[in-house]
């Protein structure tokens, strides 16, 4: 049974990519390699995939391309047979979303629009949709639940992953599509993007060079191990792939614990062993105030149930960064 992840070669795919492996699955992956961050990581990120790959005898096919190009998606989809598509690829990041709008919807709304049209043209049903805790904008109430209003984002790219969201759903009712879209919740550990706090945090402190934050550094986070996340999209998919008819869910995938960059500050100085030099600055247009999920929905109904604690998980990350410096 082939599955499909776009997004294969960045941070959570190659994971992802990883795990079906090991479960006996063909894996199909497709990167466009782009230069948001080092495309460097992204080929040692395929390395590891291949790696596993050969280690257990398992099928990875990579293709160097972009999720727009749809005649090429719909020969992929054909030729190798694809039984549910994993999506999680995308232009990433809040901040340089605002700088680029016109790129993100390109890329994120058409590019999502081109997956879900052309499984539909070709007859695959099970889909996998990675969305955000960013569509939930400032939300007042906590923690953050899947029935909550998500209709005032406040960065480019909360909105393009609501539009994802909104086409997955129609799919779903007029197609007759099985498909899970996943909130997730500031993901970290090994391979993670080098702009993501916990990633430039760690090597600055270790650097003794100043970390930027924004802000007073009260904004808190649900951060979100990696084996956690790839356990709920795991998860995620068996329930599409067992669904016996047309379906349509919402998951949000976090620990169901926040922290605040002051305190993640302090965990990361523990674990480094070595005291950060902070330089404050103004808030950034984009950043929310805080995230915290709601997981009740995602434990019930695909027996989500995240393990790691945010100072396991920060040691973790540390551990593996001091092997690789």
């Amino acid at each position: 049974m082939a599955v499909l992840v776009t997004g294969c070669a960045g941070f959570i795919g190659s994971h992802f990519c990883e795990k079906l492996l090991n479960e006996g699955y063909e894996v199909v992956g497709i990167d466009n390699m782009n230069q948001y961050y080092n495309p460097d990581l992204k080929k040692q990120n395929l390395i590891e995939i291949e790696k596993t790959a050969d280690e257990i005898s398992g099928s990875f096919t990579f293709y160097l391309m972009d999720i727009r190009e749809q005649e090429q998606i719909n020969q992929i989809l054909r030729e190798h047979k694809v039984d549910a598509i994993v999506h999680l690829a995308a232009m990433a990041g809040v901040r340089p979303s605002m700088e680029n709008p016109l790129l993100y919807v390109e890329v994120n709304e058409v590019g999502t629009a081109t997956l879900l049209e052309e499984a539909k043209n070709v007859g695959v049903e099970k889909f996998v949709f990675a969305s955000s805790s960013s569509v939930y904008g400032n939300n007042k109430d906590v923690p953050f639940k899947e029935s909550d209003n998500v209709d005032h984002p406040i960065s480019t790219y909360a909105s393009t992953k609501k539009s994802g969201e909104l086409l997955c759903h129609m799919y779903s009712k007029i197609h007759g599509m099985k498909i899970a879209c996943l909130r997730f919740f500031t993901v970290y550990g090994p391979r993670q993007r080098p702009d993501l706090a916990i990633n430039k945090f760690t090597h600055l402190i270790l650097k003794d060079q100043k970390i930027p934050v924004y802000g007073t550094g009260d904004k808190s986070r649900d951060f979100t191990y990696i084996d956690d996340i790839i356990d709920g999209v795991y998860k995620s998919y068996k329930y599409v792939c067992s669904a016996k008819e047309s379906v349509y869910q919402i998951f949000n995938l976090g620990e169901s614990q926040t922290t605040t960059v002051n305190q993640l500050i302090q965990l990361i100085e523990n674990a480094v062993g070595k005291k950060a030099q902070i330089q404050y600055l103004p808030d950034q247009a984009g950043d929310v105030q805080r995230t915290f999920a709601d997981v009740s929905k995602a434990r019930e109904l695909i027996n989500y149930n995240p393990q790691t604690k945010i100072a396991e998980g920060i040691q973790k990350y540390v551990d593996w960064v001091k092997q690789r410096v």
